[in-house]
């Protein structure tokens, strides 16, 4: 069974902008939907307010035991 959904253009080109060489925008679709829920559980999993980046690490080891000159 299929169903039929309105988009305007712009967003179909978006969505196209994703897409290989004759890849239907179903296949898109699929693929984008798969990386959204692979996102949400890896935010789930690890939130990034729980989380600092590697520079801010870095910073913070810099403040904490700064290097002997």
């Amino acid at each position: 069974m299929t169903s039929t959904i309105r988009l305007s253009h712009e967003v179909k080109e978006k969505i196209s902008t994703f897409g290989l060489k004759g890849e239907s925008y179903e296949k898109i679709i699929n693929r984008l939907y798969d990386l959204a829920v692979k996102e949400r559980v890896r935010e789930f999993l690890m939130p990034s307010s729980k989380y600092v980046s590697l520079e801010e690490f870095r910073k913070e080891v810099e403040k904490k035991w700064p290097k002997s000159k």
